[in-house]
């Protein structure tokens, strides 16, 4: 125990000495064109180093260099570069199928009517997706750093200093939550077992799940990567095997009486209120949510640009496929009221009518392991962007110092999980499990929408301003014109209301996600108020320095000084 303590202790503000700290301010830090010369004399290929060079290429703009931190600055500590284009690939699938594709096109289709628009929310919800993911691209082999939107928040939105970054850091720590995915498991294991999911021993059977994945990434890292391959490639297997079944049942060769009974008219019912497309949307998209899952760990890639380019249209291709094929098994076994009424368990149904009870005892096993490696994938990315906020410098309890490091291992930001499990615990134990899964699928999307409705802003003012930066990869700009129109209407629609006038969470008010969305946004604002406004009143400012810690990672600390 005293062990642990004085492993701690080191990282704690009070209790350790300042003689590893590299003073310097953030204009000191902007690489000279001397460094960039001698370094790009040694580039031979696209190598890592090659990488390098080309966001030092940017960082040599001050109104560029995305926060503190340089680049090799940044990319120091850890476990270094050791994903390669196999293992980053299936962290796009690993993040992307989990929870959505089997349990959410029970409530994608309660809210939009029909089979024919739930089908084509899905294919839009496929090519926002994929005009998302050529946006990011672009950012992030401009900057491939590990982070995701908060370095390309900082890259454009200088100004007020450290705001972006405070807003951002705020909606990451307060909804990077994974509550969702361990319930999703709870509830399927429960399923599985016969038992009935008690609110009780769901969520501790959910907080055991967090428990289990914030140890086995912070204690043993390179175990945490293999399970999250191996779990990413079983995802991959099951659904090739609800899609092979659905081909099966709609060739007429299984005891389903009429498997194109959804097909025919299948747009009757549909929905009128833009809200409900909307809501529907919002879910469609979290669950295909992942495609940036690189871009949040970029420092820990091989080649990173070259990676990224590749990984991630792979990636999201192959989610897209499958889920586009699944919904159509899906809508082959079951009628549209038996989907509607199924709740979380879509997947669970379509077994239970094409195979019996046993098979959906054994179906909803796999759909629970798939829930578990979302949560691990989730919970890699998480970890790393709390880990780069806290070496920005963001005030957090106790001192940066210990949240920005690898800390026990060396290897892993054990204190980064810290900061992603208290969330996830808080919203896994308050409210009811019936609630919670619909209403945080939309509290998670609201933000998100707005931070990219930002994102693809600043990909505009940068073409604008900085026409001749490196841009290893260029987005088409029709393509991030059409994803802006759509964050608009994602942003709008919400506040419309629905069809039956309750949304799909009652009693929750159907524009309460929305709300709850934008406090959480405002409760940043005053966060970065109360950091860099109010001590100026008080004749105080705070002052970078850098520091590197024991296991290489350099963080930004800020001191208070007087004004003189």
């Amino acid at each position: 125990m005293s062990s642990t303590l004085g492993s701690i202790r080191k990282y704690l503000p009070t209790l350790r000495k300042r003689e590893g700290s590299i003073a310097s301010s953030p204009t000191t830090d902007v690489p000279v064109e001397e460094n960039l010369d001698e370094k790009r004399g040694k580039l031979d290929g696209d190598s890592d180093v090659d990488v390098a060079s080309k966001e030092v290429t940017t960082a040599v703009d001050p109104d560029l260099n995305p926060g503190e931190l340089t680049f090799e600055e940044d990319a120091a500590g850890g476990l270094g570069r050791h994903l390669g284009v196999f293992s980053c690939t299936l962290l796009i699938v690993g993040r992307i199928i989990g929870t959505g594709i089997f349990s959410t096109p029970s409530s994608i289709l309660g809210s939009v009517g029909s089979v024919g628009a739930s089908l084509m929310l899905w294919v839009l919800g496929f090519v926002l997706s994929f005009c998302g993911l050529f946006i990011w691209l672009e950012f992030g082999t401009m900057f491939p750093r590990s982070g995701g939107e908060k370095v390309y928040l900082e890259a454009v939105y200088k100004k007020p200093k450290h705001l972006a970054t405070v807003i951002f850091a705020t909606n990451a720590i307060i909804l990077g939550f994974t509550a969702s995915g361990c319930i999703v498991f709870a509830q399927n294991i429960l399923v599985a077992a016969g038992q009935p999911a008690d609110r009780w021993v769901t969520r501790g059977i959910a907080l055991g799940v967090i428990g289990f994945v914030t140890l086995l990434h912070g204690l043993t890292p390179r175990l945490g990567v293999y399970v999250m391959n191996g779990l990413s490639l079983f995802k991959i297997v099951i659904l090739l095997f609800v899609v092979i079944t659905g081909w099966v049942v709609l060739s007429g060769h299984t005891h389903i009486q009429d498997p194109h009974a959804n097909f025919r008219n299948a747009f009757a019912g549909s929905s009128n209120s833009s809200n409900d497309y909307a809501t529907a949307t919002f879910k469609v998209l979290n669950a295909y949510a992942g495609w940036s899952n690189v871009n949040y760990v970029l420092n820990n890639v091989k080649n990173p640009v070259r990676t990224l380019k590749i990984a991630g249209p792979l990636g999201l291709s192959i989610c897209a496929i499958l889920y586009l094929l699944a919904n159509v098994s899906y809508f082959a076994a079951a009628t549209k009221e038996e989907i509607t009424k199924s709740g979380a368990t879509v997947a669970s149904l379509f077994f239970h009518n094409v195979f019996g009870a046993k098979a959906q005892k054994a179906l909803t096993v796999f759909v629970a392991l798939s829930a578990l490696g979302n949560v691990i994938t989730v919970t890699f990315a998480a970890a790393r962007i709390n880990q780069e906020l806290a070496k920005e410098g963001i005030p957090l309890p106790f001192g940066n110092r210990f949240w920005a490091s690898n800390w026990p291992t060396g290897k892993s930001p054990l204190p980064g999980l810290i900061i992603h499990l208290i969330p996830s615990v808080i919203v896994i134990i308050a409210p009811p499990p019936s609630v919670a899964y619909p209403f945080i699928l939309d509290v998670e999307g609201y933000p998100g929408q707005i931070i990219n409705f930002f994102i693809v802003i600043g990909l505009f003012y940068l073409r604008w301003k900085k026409p001749h930066v490196p841009r290893p990869f260029k987005v088409w700009w029709p393509l991030a014109v059409f994803f802006l129109a759509a964050a608009i209407f994602l942003l709008v629609a919400p506040f419309l209301p629905p069809a039956n006038g309750k949304g799909d969470t009652p009693p929750l008010p159907y524009y309460l996600y929305c709300l709850v969305g934008i406090a959480v946004m405002a409760v940043g604002v005053l966060y970065w108020a109360a950091w860099r406004i109010l001590p100026g009143w008080f004749g105080y400012e705070y002052v970078p320095r850098k520091e590197k810690l024991e296991d290489g990672t350099t963080v930004t600390l800020f001191s208070r000084k007087k004004i003189q």
